[in-house]
């Protein structure tokens, strides 16, 4: 009996997972003004998920378009891309395969990995065993819940100090499918704990400033594509007047709020949400650099894909008042980044580098007076896109840690 009622759960926790045989990613070079009709129209008529750039609003031409089809409209988008003479590759084959092929070795332990994708449970546990393990370097505080009553369980690293210290705040999982970025966020604190004491740079910054580490901040979206659907983005929050699910919390700060780049309407991934700060999530986020506003120096935060070191603005082609100096220090970490494996990096305000985007964090930490905010698009260039296998982890790590030590030792030496 007990072995049935065991069958039967497995059976309905598989029947919950969104599986995507059959389904392909397509990159698509649009390079007349018809073909960027042809792929909002496509947008518009049939099921698409856009994975570079983020909206069927954003593309223009000469930029490269990541989408995620359907099995069932694969043939009429490859004979709407062929009729139209536009040019365009598979980049993922078989996503199901994908999905599966990140994983490496067969399924992931139940333990906490730094080289594996944890699921939301195993990242609360290592959170609360890093907090126990030196009190004297880490602490944690839970800065509010989520939309479905989950924690955000904040890090603060660095030297306990009887007078307050400069600060640096990252976060990372604000979009929940790409799992690279929590990923980071964990190795970051591990970094930073067992190399404290024998790496002079972080002994210093450490002794000097905290460092506020935020894993995952869409938790109830991370845990979903944990469970549920591999490909969520938005938060799990629901809106009176639509069936449709969540918002896009990198839309959802008061910074040039759904001006442009992001979509009024829920059912879209890049949803701006019903008002500046609707997500709890982002609220929490903002609640806590407002009110620790005069010690925040910098601000971090970590996406995927496309290896990009960007700053503001994003929500408009105007300059920051402080381009200069930002530029300067994107292209001196991205240096630092390249030069461990040579991955290259694109470095420059995020408007013009990739496409004008309203609404994000880095834009309103800006605005709120935090000179140092940066956003990083981790691996890849699309090969595997947000679906970055395990063994890839640990080389992006260390490479991205090199340039957010470049930043922090910048901050550190400039303080405001």
């Amino acid at each position: 009996m007990k072995v049935l009622l065991l069958l039967g759960l497995v059976a309905v926790a598989l029947a919950d997972l969104t599986r995507f045989e059959g389904e392909k990613v397509f990159r698509l070079k649009p390079v007349l003004d018809k073909h960027v009709t042809l792929i909002k129209d496509l947008a518009d008529s049939i099921e698409v998920d856009f994975w570079r750039p983020e909206s069927a609003e954003l593309v223009t031409i000469d930029i490269d378009v990541d989408i995620h089809v359907p099995a069932m409209y694969l043939e009429i988008v490859s004979t709407i891309l062929n009729q139209n003479d536009m040019e365009h590759e598979v980049l993922i084959e078989d996503l199901q395969s994908a999905v599966e092929g990140q994983i490496d070795n067969g399924p992931s332990p139940r333990i906490h990995s730094y080289t594996k994708y944890n699921s939301f449970d195993q990242v609360q546990s290592w959170i609360n065993s890093m907090a126990s393990s030196n009190s004297d370097l880490i602490s944690k505080q839970t800065i509010g819940n989520s939309y479905e009553g989950r924690p955000m369980t904040l890090l603060k690293l660095g030297k306990k100090s009887s007078s307050t210290k400069p600060a640096i705040f990252m976060d990372c999982g604000i979009h929940a499918r790409e799992w690279i970025s929590p990923a980071f966020c964990q190795w970051f604190v591990k970094e930073a704990l067992s190399t404290y004491g024998s790496d002079s740079q972080m002994t210093s910054l450490l002794n000097e400033m905290d460092v506020y580490v935020l894993p995952v901040l869409n938790v109830d979206g991370y845990d979903y594509t944990h469970k549920s659907n591999r490909m969520w983005r938005k938060t799990r929050s629901r809106s009176s007047g639509t069936s449709c699910i969540g918002a896009d919390p990198n839309r959802n700060f008061d910074a040039g709020w759904c001006t442009v780049g992001a979509s009024s309407n829920p059912c879209s991934d890049t949803y701006c949400g019903s008002r500046p700060e609707s997500e709890i999530e982002a609220r929490n986020v903002a609640d806590f650099i407002r009110r620790n506003k005069s010690t925040i120096k910098a601000y971090i935060t970590v996406h995927s894909y496309s290896q990009l070191l960007l700053f503001p603005y994003a929500y408009t082609f105007g300059l920051a008042a402080t381009h200069g100096e930002l530029m300067k220090v994107a292209e001196g970490a991205s240096a630092a980044l390249r030069s461990l494996y040579g991955t290259r990096y694109t470095s420059g305000p995020a408007a013009a580098t990739i496409y004008p985007a309203a609404g994000g964090s880095d834009d309103w930490a800006y605005d709120l007076g935090v000179k140092y905010s940066y956003t990083f698009e981790l691996r890849d260039t699309g090969r595997y896109g947000f679906l970055l296998p395990e063994s890839q982890i640990k080389p992006t790590c260390e490479e991205t840690m090199l340039a957010v030590k470049y930043i922090a030792a910048y901050v550190q030496k400039n303080l405001y």
